[in-house]
């Protein structure tokens, strides 16, 4: 017995040397989770504001006067010698907001009288008013009243004030001067003097029955004074040296764009309020 408890007790210790009792594995350890990272917000997009409404102009109530302009392209530069053989007139295109003017003005006039409008009309409309086909016996379809009529099919103006150009004869000569534009005049190159001219009739046309509203003796002490002057109106000086040459260099000047549009201003100023007055 004592051999058997000898045996028993040697196995025990070779097992402990030799690691065949093993102690228990520890637990595994456990792996942390890995963090999450946060999720960036989008911005919610901002809601549209709405566009601020921009005002328009609304023509409101009934038309009392519509305003027709047609002055505004061409430009005449005409050069006068000592014989009518010297004599050269040319017609420049030009954009330098001349209709444009002539409302403005009429407006002004008119102190915003919201029952002032602006007709538009077709390119081409008054053609045969500028150029008439008739010589001998007028057509009366190229006189103002039926153009007016025929633009205005649906409009319903009390009066239309039409303006227009003409040609006139330049005071105290034979020297005809073509609606807007400039002139020189002298002998050769040596003594010559520039000025410029504005040549605009202002009509007046009923509205319902498209007859002419004559006005014999409108501005009539403004122009007569205008022309007792004793000394030359600035407004149409111009220096030679800004006379255009050639011709087709005026559509760029700024210098005669502008002395232009004065020239025009004082003429429908000094015009309109005895076409705009009621009767």
């Amino acid at each position: 017995m004592l051999r058997n408890l000898a045996v028993t007790a040697l196995f025990a210790s070779l097992c402990a040397s030799t690691g065949w009792a093993q102690s228990p594995s520890a637990p595994p350890t456990a792996t942390p989770p890995a963090t999450a990272k946060p999720v960036a917000k989008k911005a919610a997009p901002k809601a549209k504001q709405p566009a601020a409404n921009k005002p328009q102009a609304v023509d409101v109530g009934p038309c009392k006067l519509g305003v027709i302009s047609v002055i505004g392209e061409r430009y005449s530069v005409q050069k006068f010698g000592l014989t009518i053989f010297e004599n050269e007139e040319a017609e420049v295109p030009i954009d330098w907001g001349l209709d444009d003017l002539v409302f403005a003005r009429v407006k002004a006039a008119t102190g915003g009288d919201p029952g002032v409008r602006r007709i538009a009309y077709p390119k081409g409309a008054f053609e045969p008013f500028y150029h008439p086909k008739s010589r001998f016996i007028p057509d009366p379809n190229e006189r103002l009243p039926a153009i007016v009529r025929g633009i205005t099919p649906n409009v319903s103006c009390d009066r239309y004030l039409v303006a227009t150009t003409y040609k006139g004869e330049l005071p105290g000569s034979r020297m005809m001067l073509n609606g807007i534009g400039t002139f020189n005049q002298g002998l050769g190159n040596l003594i010559r003097h520039s000025h410029l001219f504005a040549n605009i009739s202002i009509n007046l046309i009923d509205g319902r029955s498209y007859e002419e509203i004559k006005r014999p003796f409108v501005n009539f002490g403004a122009n007569f004074a205008a022309s007792m002057r004793l000394t030359e109106d600035p407004l149409n000086k111009l220096d030679n040296d800004q006379f255009p040459n050639p011709p087709a260099t005026a559509s760029s000047s700024a210098i005669l764009r502008e002395r232009t549009r004065a020239l025009i201003t004082d003429r429908l100023d000094r015009g309109l309020p005895g076409y705009l007055k009621q009767d």
